[in-house]
């Protein structure tokens, strides 16, 4: 195994969207990372193939109901480094494999725990996704152009953004102080926290008077016209983001668009309107011949197929193919131990076997595992 985290034993519970994504990152970075499946996925929106789930790439997986053998989790949390679970609160606790139990068999464990509104809390034990918890954090409200309703931005700043790199971070941070400290702790890792988190920046802009709370009336957000998307002549579209002045003049030598006053806010109306009256003139590709070289913060808007074929993305080796199926390689990247993609996402149970000889349990422990309902592919 290659990667920062070489070495380190991630245990996994089953679950969607945040957690395993931080399960992903850490086994991008090396981690082994042992995913607690359960034998069926039931009603959790988890009965879909998986050899398209990017996010349990590089993982091996066993298969257990918990709610009839859980005990025998504890024998593997002992020998972890990492556990994260993305269980309502309280769940875990349950089943017999709460904090208080798994830090009793190991107290040196990393416990990451991730929900959407916390493990404490009026809303705690409440349900919800991405778009309740970014809402909540305020943060919705900031999306979309002004006098329009919020759009929601897919599921990144909730699920992945403030949640799953979220825990990914906290465990870190946490397995370093354990491995000086000789101490474990617990990972509170909610996503309202972290989408608020993500939009620390705007605080301070609003308490000094640089950001107003009207949706699409800010530099940022559409409201400045120089920092926008239009349309091209193809039905294609383009990004500008010339917010310094030196940017800002080369935009307008690009596109021969007079000078309005790049912050009169008066003029923006008008000078929307030239943008896209020029951009409108040529097709996206022939833009990107214009802007060939310059500084002035543009890029195609791509899709997510076009974005992998792009010339800077395969200089970069920026996605990777495994099973057919294209996805991002793993980031960031390190100049010694560099991480990689060591395999597909694992069917239920697969490579189960190996993982746990691997963890240093023997045959024997590994004939009880199966008698006690812990079921493994070689």
């Amino acid at each position: 195994m290659s990667g920062p985290l070489a070495g380190i034993k991630v245990l996994e519970f089953e679950s969607i969207g945040p957690a395993p994504f931080a399960g992903m990152m850490l086994a991008d970075m090396g981690a082994d990372v042992l995913v607690i499946d359960r034998p069926a996925a039931g009603d959790l929106g988890l009965s879909r193939e998986r050899w398209y789930d990017v996010m349990m790439r590089g993982k091996r997986s066993v298969t257990l109901d918990l709610k009839k053998n859980a005990s025998v989790c504890l024998d593997l949390v002992a020998s972890a480094d990492i556990l994260i679970e993305g269980m309502r609160p309280g769940v875990m606790e349950r089943l017999g494999l709460g904090p208080d139990e798994a830090l009793r068999r190991n107290p040196r464990l990393v416990y990451g725990r991730m929900t959407g509104w916390g493990q404490a809390g009026p809303l705690a034990p409440r349900a919800g996704h991405d778009i309740n918890y970014i809402a909540l954090a305020g943060v919705l409200h900031a999306f979309g152009r002004k006098d329009e309703a919020p759009v929601p931005p897919l599921n990144l700043v909730g699920d992945f953004g403030g949640g799953g790199m979220l825990l990914a971070f906290g465990v870190a941070c946490a397995l370093l102080e354990a491995q000086r400290s000789g101490k474990g702790q617990v990972i509170d890792a909610a996503m309202v926290d972290g989408a608020a988190l993500l939009a620390a920046m705007f605080h301070g802009f609003l308490k000094a008077n640089l950001w107003r709370e009207t949706r699409g009336d800010n530099v940022l957000d559409t409201g400045a016209p120089w920092y926008d998307v239009y349309e091209t002549q193809d039905g294609k579209y383009v990004s500008i983001g010339a917010i310094e002045a030196r940017f800002y003049k080369e935009l307008l030598q690009k596109t021969g668009v007079a000078d309005l006053g790049q912050h009169d806010r008066s003029r923006w109306p008008e000078m929307r309107v030239r943008f896209a009256n020029t951009f409108k003139s040529k097709t996206r590709d022939e833009w990107c011949r214009v802007f060939e070289g310059s500084d002035a913060c543009f890029a195609p808007v791509l899709s997510w197929s076009e974005a992998r074929s792009h010339p800077h993305s395969a200089s970069r080796n920026a996605y990777v193919s495994l099973n057919g199926v294209p996805q991002p390689a793993p980031a960031p990247r390190f100049s010694r131990t560099p991480a990689e993609v060591r395999g597909g996402p694992p069917e239920r149970g697969q490579g189960g076997r190996a993982a746990l000889a691997q963890w240093g349990f023997s045959e024997a422990d590994i004939d009880r595992f199966k008698k006690n309902g812990l079921h493994m592919g070689e």
